[in-house]
């Protein structure tokens, strides 16, 4: 079992855990714990700080059904075909794009150069146990640039080198962002064609986590420990003022407390500070799931409906307030029976079998959360019967204008149905969106120039962090595997963007000391704004992608 910490265990106390312990480092004090599962007690945020454990995070892009051609469109309408042109010819020279995904096919003739040799300078595979993972890290392989070259000269380059995408996602997001010329005309071609890729393969979630999510056996799920040793690994490939660093993130959760205070957050926000590195994460497919629920809390009861559907294996539900605000709660059956009001200075956690229903619910209670400050309820409905459920919350110490929000599973790992009846589709870009420095982006569809549907909304949980920063297309992008939609694919075609921002400022000298937090504010600025709309927006952001519009402002024209 994997506890991810900000602080290392005395060593006196780290024989309690047994044999079964060993500890790696990620950086300074954060690191993560690997203790006997079968010597701890179940997971459970009563029993370990919230913080630390674990989250699940899921793909944010799906193929559809869109056409098959290669449409450049996606990429004019941003202005990026534009700054791949003379005078500036923003082709991504310089500059590493790091895809933290499901893998590369890296035999693809479109991350090759013309002469059939690869652009992939790197690829950890933490599924492949077989070969050696790189320095300072303790599983996985680490396939260079030479053993790939070697691979494709080779009769079977998966004799030598055995890597593959399986699902394709890493792959579809890897050509969008930095896919090359075939044969050198225009028959495909990413936002920076001639940028060198990283790609870190995550390992999949190990059961035990999946268990605790109720995630289905088929849906990829990949775990905060394992993402944070891989962003560890992309941005330790960034030269301060010569080479730079996208790292782009295809995956969210809309679990967590929604304003940029978890580990993972707080992990890239120091990596969006460091000079030539950038972090891009995608809004999710969210906004429209129904899986958000926000009201007054006042001190009389208010009542939170969600519908489940039949065959649905379960769901995690997070309920959060906000200081000093405290509240009580009640869960109702859809056969009317109910567990009478908690009140949790009586205990941690409340865990109750229903008689009628079979279903199993587990209530674990945060009255400080660590990250925030926050009361917090951690809920998981198992076996949940279908119909109608029902939260009842009421405030138990009230403050002005305080509300509280709860937050479903996201709705791939729910296997099922569960849905509020009055849902809230603001606050509900995924996590790790909401982390300060990052490039937080939106996804609208720029054939019919409207927000889509599926996106993720801001801002924060709080109203104090305004996100996204932009929005960008991600509706029917073109991939080397068809057409892709969803947030992942507007990270893409964004951290494209940050490659043509930093070829510029750090390859070329333009401006070597520009870090995550600067190429963040070139994109605000340059943002493309609708007459309709007010600015910042809960959808929109600052506005749409435009790189034609962010150099004319760099230029002062």
């Amino acid at each position: 079992m994997s506890i991810v910490l900000d602080f290392r265990l005395p060593e006196q106390i780290l024989p309690l855990f047994g044999e079964g312990f060993c500890y790696q480092q990620i950086e300074g004090t954060l690191g993560v714990y690997y203790v006997d599962r079968t010597l701890q007690p179940p997971l459970s945020a009563s029993q370990y700080l919230y913080r630390y454990i674990p989250q699940l995070y899921g793909l944010e892009a799906f193929p559809d059904a869109g056409s098959a051609g290669f449409d450049l469109q996606p990429l004019e309408v941003s202005g990026i075909l534009a700054q791949q042109r003379p005078p500036l010819e923003l082709t991504g020279r310089g500059v590493i794009v790091a895809i933290l995904d499901t893998g590369l096919s890296y035999e693809n003739p479109v991350f090759r150069y013309s002469d059939g040799s690869t652009r992939i300078r790197a690829v950890w595979d933490q599924t492949d146990q077989t070969g050696d993972p790189p320095e300072g890290f303790a599983y996985g392989t680490l396939y260079t640039r030479e053993q790939i070259n070697a691979a494709l000269e080779s009769g079977d380059p998966q004799a030598v080198v055995p890597l593959t995408d399986e699902i394709g996602h890493g792959t579809a997001l890897a050509s969008v962002v930095a896919g090359s010329r075939l044969d050198g005309g225009a028959s495909f071609t990413g936002a920076v064609p001639d940028a060198e890729i990283v790609a870190v393969k995550l390992k999949p979630a190990k059961q035990y986590l999946r268990d605790y999510y109720l995630v289905p056996e088929e849906v990829p799920a990949y775990s905060t420990d394992d993402i944070l040793f891989a962003i560890k690994f992309a941005e330790s490939f960034a030269v301060s003022f010569f080479q730079p660093v996208v790292i782009l993130m295809g995956m969210g959760t809309s679990l967590g407390c929604h304003n940029g205070t978890s580990l993972l957050s707080e992990y890239l926000q120091s990596v969006s500070q460091r000079l030539g590195r950038t972090v891009v994460v995608g809004g999710g497919n969210e906004g429209n799931a129904a899986g958000h629920f926000r009201a007054l809390l006042t001190d009389t009861m208010r009542e939170a409906e969600i519908r489940v559907g039949e065959n649905t294996r379960g769901f995690m539900a997070e309920l959060w307030g906000m200081q000093p605000a405290q509240f009580r709660v009640s869960v109702r059956s859809p056969g009317g029976e109910a567990i009478s009001e908690v009140d949790f200075r009586l205990g941690r956690f409340v865990d109750y079998t229903f008689v009628y229903e079979r279903t199993r619910l587990r209530m674990d209670y945060v009255p400080n959360e660590r990250n925030t400050g926050d009361e917090l309820i951690v809920m998981r409905f198992e076996n949940p019967t279908p119909g109608i459920w029902t939260i009842l919350v009421r405030g138990q110490r009230t403050a002005p204008n305080s509300v509280y929000d709860i937050w479903l599973s996201p709705q791939q790992f729910i296997g099922g149905e569960a849905f509020f009846l009055t849902p809230s589709p603001e606050v509900t870009l995924t996590m790790p969106a909401y982390e300060a420095d990052a490039v937080a982006v939106s996804t609208y569809n720029s054939e019919t120039n409207s927000f889509y549907y599926l996106s993720g909304q801001g801002f924060s949980r709080t109203g104090k962090m305004i996100k996204p920063d932009i929005a960008a297309p991600g509706v029917s992008i073109s991939t080397v595997n068809g057409p892709y939609s969803g947030g992942a694919m507007a990270a893409a075609i964004t951290a494209g963007a940050v490659a043509q921002l930093l070829q510029w400022a750090v390859a070329e000298r333009n401006a070597p000391f520009v870090s995550g937090r600067e190429i963040r504010t070139y994109l605000t600025r340059g943002a493309r704004e609708r007459a309709s709309q007010d600015y910042p927006s809960r959808q929109w952001g600052y506005g749409t992608l435009d790189m034609r519009n962010t150099f004319d402002v760099i230029a002062g024209l």
